[in-house]
């Protein structure tokens, strides 16, 4: 029997937040709060039937007045024969008329459906286009998503936010997550004295009195959601990217009173990007633009080729541009694999505090991360089908955001570097995923292949099981060239039997040496031997944060050392030997 001396050295009671954690949380509560359409919506079974291919929105708005008059015309193909279509739109807007360039088309418009007759039907692989006219006020939502009229500085300002399911309540679209829209078209006419926002790159301005029709065009892939437009006196100003002799500009859209600030802010954005592409690839849309539009919202979102944004903080700027890879070129395919989206955007958000502030912010960073994931000993990374009608399980910060950040951060120290980027790499460039949908097992088979490793077990206990391990650590150094080390571990949740990990040591030498050792542990009891080749003065467990686990306690096996011919130098040890758990 050994005895084990509690740690001392990082008890906490209260853990002090950074800046970057608190815009974390805005962000999340952000998209929690807007999100509980989530609980009331159902997918439309005939969405189903057909396959979009083009979307126009033509806009015609006032920042000044909460109401939309639009004309939006869909191509699609059918799917199976049909002689009906169903798109999602809100109540609160009133279609005029349906029609192709053949004939009008009756519809009915009920319970925020608008279904279509075609009197002919449509036959399987067809391809048919629809002009839907439409106008009325939008629903005003008390989470801050749809069609949003405000002010800003005394100004009206306008903007849309639909993730998830708010697109129906300014535009007839299809809310889902198996069908992206191939491209796009936005045109907004709106007062001359306001400029006009939406996804990829600006075609024409064109001013006709007192009004100003501004064209937007998106050649890529994109969901509903995704789609977003802003209307106000916005102020414009760029900063451009140079790379591999291919440039695109970083257009940012902000308020007059905003511009001297945001000028200076978002200047990291270049540096961020450059970084992300380094590790992840080349920018998604780099034949388009990257932007930000300002808005009045906690947060922001990540609108494709242009975010909106609450503030322009690094972490912001960081977070929701690292969701132009993760959750815009490839986008969690349900609600359940969430973290495929929120998870890569924080722990990218992570690396960029790696990349500027050095390796110790990066490990208080985890650290952070760690000490709100442990606050529970139940969760999954996974949302289960039972949570799927609770928005604040699917939008946790604990877990589909900061527990899926520190198992993407062990699934990169358990491959390595080089491994775990090429396989990232090769699921963002994957043909049947790129610009499409993706679940957990596809990203887990790009891994496997990239590795040559089974990760059945990691993904079992860290995505779909529950809680964290605690570890149990004696260690004596019985001759002086000789580390021995004994590990038992403990699990906080039950569905998970055993965490089989890499366990990390500092050794830490009476003469200032250290050493920094990993532990393949796969079963409880297991012992150890490692060469050191000075005396030892103390050793911490998991220095850097790369685990997460909670209530470790690790001290000298008294009874192994009893066993030994004690010598003072091994007493002198002992006694001098402070304690620490460096999870506790």
């Amino acid at each position: 029997m050994k005895n084990t001396i509690l740690a001392i050295g990082f008890l906490w009671t209260c853990i002090a937040f950074s800046q970057a954690d608190q815009e974390l949380i805005d962000v999340v509560e952000g998209e929690q709060y807007r999100a509980q359409q989530l609980q009331d919506f159902q997918t439309n079974e005939n969405t189903a039937s057909y396959d979009l291919l083009y979307h126009k929105l033509e806009l015609a708005v006032d920042p000044a007045k909460h109401y939309i008059k639009g004309e939006v015309t869909t191509e699609f193909r059918a799917l199976e024969n049909t002689d009906t279509i169903t798109f999602d739109l809100s109540d609160s807007l009133e279609v005029a008329s349906v029609t192709t360039e053949e004939e009008n088309l009756s519809f009915t418009h009920i319970n925020n459906e608008l279904t279509i007759t075609f009197t002919k039907g449509i036959c399987e692989d067809a391809t048919q286009t629809v002009k839907i006219a439409y106008e009325g006020t939008p629903n005003k939502n008390a989470s801050g998503e749809g069609f949003v009229t405000t002010t800003h500085n005394n100004t009206p300002s306008l903007y849309t936010l639909s993730e998830p399911y708010g697109s129906r309540d300014w535009w007839p679209c299809k809310q889902d997550l198996n069908d992206k829209i191939d491209q796009i078209d936005v045109i907004i006419t709106a007062p001359a004295a306001y400029k006009a926002v939406s996804n990829g790159m600006v075609i024409s301005e064109t001013k006709d009195g007192a009004l100003m029709t501004t064209h937007w065009q998106h050649n890529y892939p994109i969901p509903s959601y995704l789609i977003g437009i802003a209307v106000t006196d916005y102020e414009v100003f760029s900063q451009t990217v140079e790379r591999n002799g291919h440039s695109f500009d970083i257009v940012n859209y902000v308020y007059p009173e905003s511009k001297d600030k945001a000028e200076e802010y978002t200047k990291v954005t270049v540096e961020i990007m450059n970084l992300f592409q380094d590790l992840f690839g080349e920018y998604p849309y780099k034949d388009e633009k990257y932007g930000h539009a300002e808005f009045e919202y906690g947060g922001g979102m990540e609108h494709t080729t242009i975010s909106f944004m609450g503030n322009f903080s690094r972490s912001l700027i960081a977070h929701e541009l690292a969701h132009q890879w993760f959750g815009n070129k490839v986008t969690c395919g349900s609600w359940n694999d969430i973290w495929l989206n929120e998870g890569f955007a924080t722990y990218l958000s992570g690396l960029v505090e790696n990349h500027f502030d050095g390796e110790q912010d990066f490990i208080n960073w985890k650290r952070g991360k760690i000490a709100d994931i442990t606050t529970s000993r139940n969760g999954s990374v996974y949302v289960t089908d039972d949570k799927l009608d609770n928005v604040g399980r699917i939008f946790s910060s604990r877990l589909s955001y900061n527990k899926a950040a520190m198992v993407i951060h062990m699934l990169r120290q358990k491959l390595g570097d080089a491994v775990f980027f090429q396989g990232i790499k090769n699921y963002l460039n994957d043909e049947e995923l790129a610009y499409g949908y993706a679940n957990t097992d596809q990203l887990k088979a790009h891994l496997e292949k990239a590795s040559c490793q089974n990760l059945e077990e990691f993904f079992n206990d860290w995505i779909y099981g529950e809680g964290y391990p605690s570890y149990d650590v004696a260690w004596f150094q019985g001759e002086q060239n000789e580390l021995n080390i004994k590990i038992d571990q403990s699990q906080s949740n039950r569905k998970v039997d055993f965490f089989e990990m890499n366990v990390s040591f500092l050794v830490m030498g009476a003469q200032g040496e250290e050493k920094y050792i990993t532990i393949d542990h796969t079963t409880n009891g297991q012992e150890f031997a490692i060469a050191v080749d000075f005396e030892i003065s103390d050793i911490i467990f998991d220095p850097k944060f790369d685990m997460i686990s909670k209530n470790n306690t690790i001290g000298i096996d008294i009874e192994a050392v009893a066993e030994l011919e004690i010598k003072p130098s091994i007493e002198n040890t002992v006694n001098k030997t402070t304690f620490i758990d460096a999870k506790k």
